[in-house]
Order: structure tokens, then C-alpha cells, then sequence
């Protein structure tokens, strides 16, 4: 039996699983609704069973078959950080001094740098009440990892709800300034894994503005209107229609600026995503201020996800919620600065449902 086709979690508190090359594996959910794979590794979701509108449930999720070999993959489902997206050319400056970060792709610095949040093994632990069921896990981010400053303790809940939902939520602090912004890298495909790709998915997302970037994937001038323009999403749309009009380039890797958008703990709703096909349907809410949209248009087939199926254009999408790419040099956008005394927050909700 395939990873993809294993049955759901039958009830209970989480189980967890050793001996993997991913650490811990965490397996949890309630019985008729989402069942949920956690690794350590990376904090990663690397399944999640939804069920269609019979009933009948299929993971969602995309994981390469062999995490441990599979560079190409490190950010599958992964908690990224300490600074998701990129900064560039990894370097900021914070209160009058400059840093240099890690630098990966073009000379940047990507989801925290060379050996991010993705690759360290993290303490976990369960959570399971009447309502709420799922793994909390923590990690200690020394000063100087990655060129960051400051000793940052990072705690991450990933929780299932009784009601269909899957909630992500963060928290940290630190011992000196630095900078947070912290993600899911989940590639969702609501057809099923392996199923094919993405391109009949309906997608809406809830922002007026967008962020251009140059070839490099790095932000220019300021934030621009969606009217008009290749990024309007704001009614649900075909993603191949969405990303045949002039401007997407064949497909998304950008920023959308949510409306509205702040720093506070109100959830907003960021984006729907549905499959006509299985009636599956996920809207995305979260607390953070930008939406990076992520249609795998440079997958190619040589990832083999865990059903045995190569990955190829299109075979997910990610719906990353979080601060704006390459903030720390952009005074205008909203800050991601942690300072000591005060605590970083965000929370994002999946909430799963399905049509006729």
C-alpha cells in the first residue's frame, strides 16, 4: 500500500512513529474527517486525507517519496524560516548594523537561508482534547544561525478541528532584535496526490494589490492594483485561464497583498481554492498581511512524490501566508522586526469543505 492510499487515522490522541529518516512521524485526526501526517523533520505536514463530496477521503498533499534524498523537495510541506520567501542578496540592516545571511539561489537568501527551519529535527509533542487533535513542536535557533541574530525559540501547533479544519500557528521570541516570518510549504492538490495537475482547480484570492518582481523573483517599486492585470483574482477563476492571460508568464510565483491586511490576531480570509472534479474545496484565513501564490511551474518531473508519480508542471499549488518578500529592505512594507520582550504570532486556518 502506497503512502498516499494509506487508510485515515481511525481516532484518538496522535500516534507517533519512529525509526523514519524524516525523525518522529505523527499520524492524527478524528474518524470521517481530516487525517494528518506530521513529520519533525522540518515541521512538515507530509500528508493530509480530506474527503470528497462522497465521502470517500484521498491526501491532498504532495511529499516526495524519499525526503531524505530529495533536495530538489526540502521545502515540501515544511516549516520555513527564520525568514520565509527571499531577502536579498541576504543581506539587511537592523538598528544601524548590517548582516549577511546565507545565500542560496541568484545570490539570495531563501526561506531562511542554506540550512533553514526545513532541515532541522524538531521537538514535538501531542495535543489532543474533544475538539482538537494534532502535534506541537518547538525548535531553539541559535544566535547567529544563518547570519540571524539573536537566540529565537519558535513553537509551532499544527491542529485538526473536529469541524474540518486544519490550523497552523506560530509563536516566538527572541533575546536580541531580529527578523521573523515564518510559513507553511505545503503544495496542495485537492484532485489527490498523483492525480494529475492543478490547471482545472478554481482559484479566488482576496487582495487588491500585488507585488512585481524582476527575473530574480525579487520585489521593484511599489505594491501595483490587480485591476486590469494578469493578478486580478479576486472571482474564483480556472487556474490555466488564470494563467494564460499576459503578465502571468504560464504561471505564479508572487506576492498578493491581502485586503485588508495588519499585524493583529484577526483571521481574514486569504484565498479559496476548489476542485470541481471531487467537490473538495479549502479556503485559506490567516492573521498575516501577504499571500504567496506558487503554481509549481518549475517542477519537471524529476521529483517522484511519495505515490510513485513524478511531479510535473503544475502538479500542486502553494498558498503561502505570510509577511512580503524582502521586507527588511522595504520601509514601507509591514515590519517583521522581533524584539526581546515581545512575542511573534501568526495563525493561519485551513477550512475544508466540500460541494455538490
Amino acid at each position: 500500500m502506497t503512502p498516499s492510499s494509506r487508510p485515515p487515522f481511525t481516532g484518538g490522541p496522535p500516534v507517533c512513529h519512529t525509526g523514519t529518516d524524516a525523525g518522529q512521524r505523527w499520524t492524527f485526526g478524528f474518524p470521517g474527517g481530516l487525517t494528518a501526517e506530521v513529520h519533525t523533520r522540518g515541521a512538515r505536514l507530509h500528508g493530509l486525507w480530506v474527503p470528497d463530496r462522497h465521502g470517500t477521503p484521498a491526501d491532498v498533499v504532495l511529499a516526495p517519496r524519499d525526503p531524505a534524498r530529495t533536495a530538489a523537495a526540502r521545502y515540501f510541506g515544511a516549516t520555513v524560516g527564520r525568514y520565509a520567501n527571499r531577502i536579498a542578496r541576504g543581506r539587511f540592516s537592523l538598528d544601524g548594523k548590517t548582516y549577511q545571511l546565507t545565500t542560496q539561489e541568484n545570490g539570495h537568501c531563501l526561506h531562511g537561508g542554506d540550512d533553514g527551519f526545513d532541515t532541522r529535527l524538531w521537538e514535538a509533542e501531542s495535543v489532543h482534547t474533544p475538539e482538537w487533535t494534532g502535534v506541537l513542536l518547538h525548535l531553539r535557533s541559535p544566535d547567529g544561525d544563518q547570519g540571524f541574530p539573536g537566540n529565537l525559540d519558535v513553537t509551532v501547533s499544527c491542529l485538526i478541528g473536529r469541524d474540518g479544519e486544519l490550523s497552523f500557528s506560530y509563536a516566538a521570541v527572541t533575546d536580541a532584535a531580529t527578523l521573523v516570518n515564518l510559513t507553511n510549504h505545503a503544495y496542495f492538490n485537492l484532485e489527490g496526490e498523483g492525480a494529475g495537475d492543478i490547471l482545472d482547480h478554481q482559484l479566488a484570492v482576496h487582495a487588491d494589490h500585488y507585488t512585481p518582481v524582476d527575473e530574480e523573483l525579487i520585489p521593484y517599486g511599489d505594491h501595483r492594483p490587480v485591476t486590469g492585470t494578469a493578478f486580478d483574482l479576486r472571482r474564483p477563476l480556472r487556474i490555466a485561464e488564470a494563467q494564460a492571460r499576459p503578465g502571468a508568464g504560464g504561471g505564479y510565483d508572487h506576492n498578493f497583498v491581502l485586503s485588508p491586511h495588519g499585524n493583529d490576531d484577526t483571521l481574514r480570509r486569504a484565498a479559496v481554492l476548489h476542485a470541481p472534479s471531487t467537490g473538495r474545496r479549502m479556503e485559506v484565513l490567516t492573521t498575516e498581511p501577504g499571500l504567496q501564490v506558487y503554481t509549481a511551474g518549475q517542477f519537471d518531473g524529476t521529483i517522484l512524490g511519495k505515490s510513485g508519480t513524478p511531479y510535473r508542471t503544475g502538479a500542486g499549488i502553494a498558498l503561502e501566508t505570510q509577511h512580503f518578500p524582502d521586507s527588511p529592505n522595504r520601509p514601507g512594507d509591514p515590519s517583521t522586526v522581533l524584539r526581546p520582550g515581545e512575542e511573534y504570532r501568526s495563525r493561519t486556518v485551513l477550512r475544508f469543505s466540500t460541494s455538490g
